[in-house]
């Protein structure tokens, strides 16, 4: 049997699982009312998410409400700060009871983990589509930005880079990997990317900027050069690269993979020099892997890519929703 809007509302969205102490009013009113906390800085980021644009059309509704928060957590991973509030502005072309079980539990599933609450949204017919605004705290004068990088700099990245791009070549069935085990953990990274929440609360005091990456190291290593007036040097050879994607493919897709695929949720971070010492102590208990693979030039520089230590070039940018296709 088919719902309206209220009992849809009611009866996939409007759950108390994690209910906050800084939640006054949540859903079920013309606004939310929330309590920011003294001495706590607001830091709020909006994605929408488009059918056939962001997300493919087959996609399991499970994972897209997995994915659907997790790139928003990764806004928040980049400037330091703590999960609390989601807003969801649904579109949806008709109620299908099957997949908002099983979009939603996912979410919820999400949000209870980093001990969110969903405070209010939207549904409304039409093509899928979603507008996800997420909240987050950071103590006053401690948010990452990309604006702070100087020259000197060491530039880091979390993880390792192209595995989401090597899982959406597969979903896209562009590659083919005979290997089940293989084939599945690339598409995994794609599909179920983990926002480094804890790496960039520990970031905090080290890092002198800091990015999420969505759109490709060179796009969104660009941005933080642009916001800081800088240029820089980046050492391909110590771009960390899966085992995976340096065993089932040519090593010249993987590091375009890595540069350019996007999609990764990895952060990208600069750090001076006095703070490396500590680096290693803040982020090496946290069971995530994190690389040095290059430093901050003078802007004259621009960005310099280098293999052997000498320039190469590279016909690479990132995704641009208006770039010419």
């Amino acid at each position: 049997m088919a719902c309206g809007e209220f009992e849809l509302i009611a009866r996939y969205f409007d759950r108390v699982t994690s209910s906050r102490r800084d939640v006054e009013k949540g859903i079920g009113d013309d606004c939310a009312l929330l309590g920011v906390p003294e001495k706590q800085t607001l830091a709020i980021s909006t994605d929408t998410l488009v059918e056939g644009v962001h997300f493919l059309r087959d996609i399991h509704p499970a994972d897209l409400g997995y994915k659907a928060l997790a790139v928003n957590l990764s806004d928040l991973a980049a400037m330091g700060a703590d999960p609390a509030w989601l807003t969801l502005a649904l579109t949806l072309p008709e109620i299908n009871e099957e997949w908002l079980k099983d979009f939603s539990d996912s979410l919820f599933e999400l949000l209870d983990y980093y001990d969110m609450q969903l405070i209010g949204g939207d549904t409304t017919r039409g093509p899928l589509s979603m507008t996800l605004g997420i909240h987050g705290l950071v103590p006053q004068g401690r948010a990452l930005k990309r604006s702070g990088a100087r020259v000197g700099d060491w530039i880091y990245v979390t993880g390792t880079l192209g595995d989401s791009a090597a899982g959406l070549a597969l979903l896209q069935h562009h590659m083919k990997i005979n290997d089940p085990a293989v084939h599945e953990a690339l598409i995994k990274r794609h599909l179920r990317p983990m926002p480094r929440i804890l790496q960039g609360q520990a970031l905090r005091d080290l890092a002198s900027s800091a990015i999420d990456l969505s759109d490709g190291l060179i796009s969104d290593l660009g941005h933080i050069l642009k916001a800081s007036d800088c240029g820089a040097r980046l050492n391909l050879d110590a771009l960390p690269l899966s085992a995976v994607l340096r065993q089932h493919f040519e090593p010249q897709q993987a590091l375009r993979w890595a540069l350019s695929g996007g999609e990764d949720y990895e952060l990208c971070f600069t750090v001076p020099e006095i703070n490396r010492g500590a680096l290693d102590v803040a982020l090496g208990y946290l069971g995530v892997p994190f690389t040095c693979v290059g430093q901050i030039a003078p802007q004259s520089e621009g960005l310099t890519l280098l293999q052997d230590d000498k320039p190469v070039e590279m016909n690479l940018k990132g995704f641009d929703h208006f770039g010419s296709r």
